[in-house]
């Protein structure tokens, strides 16, 4: 069985109690670095404290780092690809110190509808966020240039599938190319932008059919929210579902 090394020290730290407040914060930098006051103690609302989450990064990190930005604004060559725990501790860009344009994860932000007898991934992280860590807001994140949007985009009903595996997960969103028909006169990449955000809401609207987050959000404790992140221009947009 492998484990990595601290998993087998001769004396291993206590267990610092997870209900208890931390003493110092993990993480510095930011605003709070500066005196201010974290967003999530000012008491803003969910979307609120994701385009203020958003402003600081823009103006700490993405404005003051053209060099890094620049070429990812029309190619990407991540070296890896990480498959994380969804548990909210591990944070693999934080955790392993990942650059934008360094990793690769989930393809489109697409989230398929419930149904009895589904096996995913995506399926077991939800229902394990909803019921067993109470989680109180879903986002449902998209970005410009999606790859897997120009690939849902580019599919033919009467061309064979390119790849084993990408085009039936981007089928998921089929039911949004009716954005092509209906916008026949915008070009390929306006086409892709429209997609990119009706993707996010074919998202939540499918996290909708979930029983368990229907009831919750039934009950008023649950919040959906999406958002598009545009790195190109450097901009981020969010709505309520």
């Amino acid at each position: 069985m492998g484990g990595c090394c601290c998993c087998f020290l001769a004396h291993k730290p206590p267990r610092e109690n997870p209900m208890s407040p931390a003493r110092e914060p993990l993480i510095g930098g930011g605003s709070s670095a500066a005196g201010h006051h974290h967003p999530a103690q000012m008491g803003l609302g969910a979307a609120e404290r994701l385009r203020a989450g958003f402003r600081t990064f823009k103006k700490i990190i993405y404005d003051k780092n053209p060099m890094l930005f620049g070429p990812l604004k029309s190619s990407q060559s991540p070296k890896y690809m990480v498959f994380a725990c969804s548990d909210s501790r591990v944070c693999p860009s934080v955790t392993l110190d990942l650059k934008p344009g360094e990793a690769f994860r989930n393809i489109a932000s697409l989230v398929p509808a419930y149904h009895q007898n589904m096996h995913s991934s995506v399926a077991s992280a939800i229902e394990f966020a909803v019921t067993i860590l109470k989680v109180k807001c879903f986002v449902v994140m998209g970005h410009s240039c999606c790859g897997g949007i120009r690939e849902l985009l580019s599919l033919q009903e009467d061309r064979p599938h390119t790849y084993h595996f990408i085009d039936n997960w981007v089928n998921i969103g089929l039911a949004i190319k009716k954005v092509e028909r209906e916008h026949a006169f915008l070009s390929f990449d306006d086409k892709c932008t429209m997609l990119e955000i009706e993707a996010v809401n074919l998202s939540l609207r499918n996290l909708k059919t979930y029983p368990f987050v229907k009831d919750k959000l039934a009950k008023g404790s649950l919040k959906l929210i999406g958002a598009r992140y545009d790195f190109i221009h450097g901009s981020f947009q969010t709505w309520h579902a």
